[in-house]
């Protein structure tokens, strides 16, 4: 794909994921929450969020399966292709209990790496986006989905002491908190959702670990922005993430603002 077709894909990704933002505030939190097989909660939200995705992805690039979070059992065998992945409303949980710290993650893989990718913060009115090898944009939307103003991106040098480390408000596990303990006086925030790849592709934030599995849609669309800003998302041991496992499931990585330090 050339550098003007990947410019134009992710404009209009951008512009399906304000199209979902609509749709999770049209929806609201008034409806009842049901858990999936997983014990996971998904809401009236969720689904309104992934049906105007998978429909104007489908429309946008028929020729490209949507990996979901809410539709995964009708995933396709992955492969080497090219696909979308998708979570259509990331920190349900922090949706549910009224927080603003949700979003939308769409993220193009090709080559089992993400290229572009877009996240939505409805709540906040923000949206980030990354080409890799290209850059990162914040971009912030008005009530109406008309986008306001848009402006470079990119990630900071780590400090060599207090670094601001983002972690889980829902997912802390005891291998994340050690891991916190060996850094030097560190500033520890808890935030929901790939909003975390956000602030540090912005340059507000230093490192988010997390050492304990999650899955793909997870990951992949803030990889790619803080990819695309400057930083990495490497493996705890410093290799590639794998994607497209038959579980989905990332098994741990460390995001960091400053990709040449570890």
């Amino acid at each position: 794909m050339h550098a003007a077709e990947r410019s134009l894909l992710l404009q209009s990704m951008t512009a399906i994921s304000v199209r979902a933002a609509l749709a999770i505030r049209d929806a609201g939190r008034k409806d009842g929450v049901r858990r999936k097989a997983d014990g996971s909660p998904v809401t009236a939200a969720d689904m309104a969020a992934e049906a105007v995705i998978r429909d104007d992805l489908s429309a946008l690039a028929p020729a490209l399966p949507i990996v979901s979070e809410e539709e995964v059992e009708h995933s396709p065998l992955l492969g080497g292709s090219s696909y979308f992945l998708v979570d259509p409303l990331d920190g349900t949980r922090e949706f549910i209990a009224g927080r603003d710290e949700y979003a939308i993650n769409i993220a193009l893989m090709t080559s089992g790496a993400p290229v572009l990718a877009v996240i939505t913060a409805p709540a906040l009115g923000l949206i980030w986006r990354g080409n890799v090898g290209e850059g990162a944009e914040r971009l912030e939307f008005a009530a109406d989905g008309t986008i306001s103003s848009r402006g470079p991106i990119h990630t900071r040098p780590r400090p060599s002491r207090k670094p601001v480390v983002l972690v889980s408000r829902s997912h802390l596990d005891a291998r994340t908190q050690a891991y916190l303990g060996r850094l030097p006086q560190p500033t520890t925030i808890s935030c929901g959702s790939a909003v975390k790849f956000c602030r540090i592709a912005e340059g507000s934030a230093d490192l988010y670990p997390r050492l304990a599995p999650t899955h793909d849609w997870d990951v992949a669309a803030g990889h790619a922005i803080v990819e695309a800003a400057g930083g990495h998302v490497l493996a705890p041991d410093g290799t590639p993430l794998r994607y497209g496992t038959p579980e989905l499931l990332i098994g741990s990585f460390i995001a960091a603002g400053d990709a040449n330090t570890p």
